[in-house]
């Protein structure tokens, strides 16, 4: 086997690269890793250049990937060769009509309030042991969280004590999707849980420093995307939240759920939803009202009062109108 660690002809290629994306200020870690790990399998290979057999084998080396891995992957690879492509014809490009195509997403579950309530309810049990109160806690806290404030599960694990300001109820998002940070008040009674749960935290006994994450262990130890995954779909089970067709909710579906909540409340209301586009977008942090837009597909309930308004005006209309 191949010495991986010793330089590639890749590697002058791959640091430009990287450079240019950083240049145009894109994080790129993930895309890193993967053109380094491109790399590794051309030496371990003891190839010199990515040629159409060998890039086959390394984008079909694992049945255990996502589909949403391989179109990732592949689209990485794919941009990194074109971009060599301008400066040197005789490197390889993948046939863009090859490449894994994205397989359509599991619509989103939108929660209802009575099944919200359940999963709060769940967190807010009495616990059989009591270490188990404070991760109770926690998972009563993120619910809320998700579900009043719209975040997503990133920026939901990253808060610090810092990011919170309990007395004026206010977090601050810090550098998250694309490198924007934002305010997101908080509801009274999101503040309520938010103070309660910090002086749980405290007589825990946990790190008050600044840095310290807001959602802790016991063990001090902040909660990872996937951990946090898994302790939300247990409460989902033990609640027993489902969808129609029997699925769990993810976690991100907490954020589909906040954005409908909020268009139906202003409907309810009187409001004009279509209005409310661009306040919602700041809010949840989203790069255009587009994004936002999305949301008013998933609102069949808006649809339905929105018919019944509709049929009102066009009766009134018509009896205005007869003679």
């Amino acid at each position: 086997m191949a010495n991986t660690h010793r330089p590639h002809p890749l590697d002058s290629a791959i640091e430009q690269y990287v450079a240019n994306r950083h240049a145009l200020g894109r994080r790129f870690h993930i895309e890193e890793r993967t053109l380094l790990h491109l790399r590794r399998f051309l030496a371990r290979a003891g190839a010199h250049e990515l040629t159409e057999p060998l890039f086959d084998q390394w984008r079909f080396r694992s049945h255990r990937l996502s589909n949403s891995t391989h179109v990732r992957e592949e689209g990485i690879v794919s941009r990194f060769c074109r971009y060599r492509r301008r400066t040197d014809p005789r490197v390889f490009l993948p046939d863009p009509y090859s490449l894994t195509r994205l397989k359509p997403y599991a619509p989103p579950m939108i929660l209802t309030r009575a099944q919200v309530a359940r999963l709060l309810a769940v967190c807010a049990a009495r616990p059989y042991i009591p270490s188990y109160a404070l991760p109770q806690a926690v998972m009563r806290l993120a619910i809320v969280l998700l579900y009043t404030a719209g975040l997503r599960r990133g920026e939901l694990v990253r808060l610090t004590l810092a990011d919170v300001d309990a007395r004026a109820g206010v977090l601050w998002i810090r550098d998250s999707k694309f490198r924007k940070s934002r305010w997101v008040p908080l509801s009274r009674g999101a503040t309520r849980e938010l103070r309660r749960f910090l002086r749980a935290r405290r007589r825990a006994g946990l790190d008050t420093s600044p840095q310290a994450p807001l959602l802790m262990s016991l063990r001090g130890h902040a909660y990872e995307g996937s951990a946090f995954s898994n302790r939300f779909a247990a409460v989902c089970a033990r609640a027993g939240v489902r969808s129609e067709a029997g699925r769990r909710p993810r976690v991100h579906d907490m954020r589909h759920t906040f954005a409908v909540h909020a268009l139906l409340r202003c409907y309810e209301a009187g409001g004009d939803a279509q209005a409310m586009l661009p306040r919602l977008a700041l809010y949840m942090g989203h790069v255009s009202i587009a994004s936002t837009a999305y949301y008013l597909r998933l609102m069949p309930a808006v649809l339905e009062r929105a018919s019944r308004r509709f049929a009102g005006a066009f009766d009134i209309l018509t009896l205005e109108a007869m003679p």
